[in-house]
C-alpha cells in the first residue's frame, strides 16, 4: 500500500512524466500547442462549414434555374404539338378538297364522255 507521501509526489510528476513520455516537452508548452492545434482545427471546421453552405446554395440556385429552363422546355414542346397538330389538320382539309375536285371532275368527265359517247353510238348505229 501507498504512503500519502509516495501519492503526493506522484501526482505532482506525473503530468511532467506523461509530458516527457509522449512528446518530451514540458507540459506548459504541449498544452499551448495542442490548444493552437484545436483552433486550427475549429477554424478549418468552420471554414469547411462555410463553404457548404456557400455549396448548398449554389445548387439550389442551379435547381431553380434548371427548374425554370425545363418549364420554357416543356412549354415550347407543347406549343410545338400544337402547332404540328394544326398543320396536319390544314394538311388534311386540303387532301379532302383535293378528293372533292378529283371526284367532281371525275363525274364532270363521266357526264361529257357519256353525252358525246351516246350520241356517237346512236348514229353509227344508223350508219
Amino acid at each position: 500500500m501507498l504512503a500519502a507521501e509516495d501519492i503526493k509526489y506522484i501526482k505532482t510528476h506525473l503530468a511532467v512524466w506523461l509530458a516527457e513520455q509522449s512528446l518530451g516537452k514540458p507540459p506548459v508548452v504541449y498544452e499551448i500547442e495542442l490548444r493552437e492545434r484545436m483552433v486550427r482545427v475549429e477554424e478549418a471546421l468552420k471554414n469547411q462549414g462555410e463553404e457548404l453552405k456557400a455549396l448548398r446554395e449554389t445548387m439550389h440556385m442551379i435547381m431553380q434555374q434548371m427548374d425554370k429552363r425545363f418549364e420554357q422546355v416543356d412549354k415550347r414542346s407543347e406549343q410545338m404539338q400544337q402547332d404540328t397538330n394544326k398543320r396536319f389538320k390544314q394538311v388534311h382539309q386540303e387532301i379532302v378538297q383535293l378528293h372533292r375536285g378529283m371526284r367532281q371532275l371525275t363525274m364532270w368527265a363521266m357526264g361529257i364522255f357519256l353525252s358525246v359517247a351516246g350520241p356517237a353510238v346512236a348514229v353509227f348505229r344508223l350508219l
